[in-house]
């Protein structure tokens, strides 16, 4: 009888515990052939039940009582029960490192025969823009040797950690940098939550503005807005002049402003425009590279306005029967994982729902669409405007969800100032916070207003 690496495999998670444990989380039914990936299927089935290996006995009767099994794939079964039931003692390493090759060569060959279904139009979930995803993925299998942290073992390598001066994209507001330890981490997505008009893009374009000034190479991608209009807001924010006085300025002190604020800085600026809708992660990581090829430009921190226009580089576009949640929830995660992949931090934002429009006191559950995005994203926070602080010239931010730092309560609620003809953002003395409470208490759902008790005019 012809033994080969599938049954070789099949034998050892039968009667090689030590061996089971390290591979079954990385072996995959559809790896298998046949009456292989029938009897893998019965295998971890057992020891997920019992949390032990079978006996031949017990792993016959199973077998019988099963209704997967026709009667050529029973026959073969009990044909090579004896064999696959006989202990043999392999050389550990040697066996690690073949069923990782197998798993991998495996994992390619299914990728591609799922890319000749996408490329036919019969798969039912993906389109072609997936493609890359796919393949990727499928190269991607590895066993992780890694067994986890020694808790009290490794306590220099945790000691090392904590006092480690992670690399981070600082604000130019105190109040942000404080919430997020002195900014925001590269392989992170970072959401604003906003309704419309209250300022989610004039909030990234003075972000991107800051950090350029900071000498951070900054890519800003937009769907909304044209490449021009996010400019004209960067403007205003750097050259210190009102949006609608652009115009108005000489060619000669237009270009002398640029200029000086182009000497002050060594970090470069690439606004993006892409059509409404789409253009998604796949589209996005072209874009970098092709930068990375032609300009040696790689960014420090990446701007998307905003993601709910984004589309799916996985997802077949909405209509079908995909939802909203599955939707956006896969474009978060498309977006986190282009993060990851660059190591830049990316910034996006999102609208809050019809009902969170008028919210004086939004949460994760205003979140337009779906709530997959806010249990994806590593920081998220509100921008609420209202008539007193309209008045004031100032925005409220409500942290909403923060990995950075567990300390939410003391800054859960601050006011930042707001000057929207300059598109600029600022500091403002702690004499000048308008918000040191929550809204009024005793309020039900659905009747929370937009006035605080403790806003006062400075």
């Amino acid at each position: 009888m012809k033994i080969d690496l599938e049954q070789t495999i099949l034998r050892n998670l039968l009667t090689n515990e030590p061996y089971l444990r390290k591979v079954i989380p990385h072996l995959k039914r559809e790896y298998f052939e046949g009456v292989y990936a029938l009897l893998f299927s019965e295998v971890t089935q057992f020891v997920a039940k019992y949390n032990k290996l079978p006996t031949i006995e017990s792993f016959k009767i199973e077998i019988d009582e099963s209704e997967k099994f026709n009667e050529q794939n029973y026959l073969h079964a009990i044909d090579i029960m004896p064999t696959i039931f006989q202990y043999s003692e392999e050389n550990e390493e040697w066996l690690l490192d073949k069923t990782e090759k197998w798993c991998q060569d495996r994992a390619v060959y299914l990728a591609i025969m799922e890319s000749i279904q996408v490329i036919d139009g019969k798969h039912d979930l993906y389109t072609k823009d997936a493609l890359p995803e796919i393949l990727q993925n499928a190269l991607a299998v590895c066993f992780d040797n890694n067994v986890g942290h020694d808790y009290l073992e490794d306590i220099d390598e945790r000691y090392r950690f904590y006092h480690e001066q992670e690399e981070r994209i600082p604000f130019d507001l105190d109040l942000f940098n404080k919430i997020t330890k002195g900014g925001l981490p590269n392989k992170t997505l970072n959401i604003c939550l906003a309704g419309t008009g209250v300022g989610k893009s004039l909030f990234m374009c003075h972000m991107a503005a800051a950090a350029l000034a900071q000498g951070r190479n900054i890519l800003y991608i937009t769907m909304e807005m044209a490449e021009e209009r996010i400019a004209e807001r960067i403007d205003a924010n750097l050259l210190n002049v009102p949006i609608d006085q652009l115009e108005n300025l000489s060619q000669k002190m237009f270009t002398d402003r640029v200029r000086k604020v182009a000497s002050g800085t060594t970090g470069k600026m690439i606004i993006k425009e892409y059509p409404t809708g789409a253009a998604h992660s796949g589209h996005f990581r072209a874009l970098l590279n092709e930068l990375k090829l032609k300009k040696k430009f790689t960014p420090d921190v990446v701007f998307i306005d905003y993601l709910n226009i984004c589309s799916s580089a996985r997802m077949k576009s909405m209509g079908g029967a995909i939802n909203s949640y599955t939707y956006i929830k896969a474009i978060a995660e498309e977006l986190r994982g282009l993060a990851v992949e660059f190591n830049v931090p990316i910034m996006s934002a999102t609208q809050t729902t019809r009902s969170g429009f008028g919210n004086s006191d939004p949460g994760l559950e205003d979140t337009s669409e779906s709530f997959g995005l806010p249990a994806t994203a590593d920081l998220m926070f509100a921008l609420i405007s209202n008539e007193e602080l309209a008045g004031l010239g100032q925005i409220m931010v409500k942290q909403l969800k923060n990995r950075y730092n567990d300390a939410t309560g003391a800054n859960e609620r601050f006011v930042i100032g707001v000057d929207r003809s300059k598109m600029r953002l600022y500091d403002i003395d702690e004499t000048q916070q308008t918000l040191t409470a929550q809204p009024e208490q005793g309020m039900f759902e659905g009747q929370k207003t937009n006035k605080f008790k403790d806003i006062k005019i400075s």
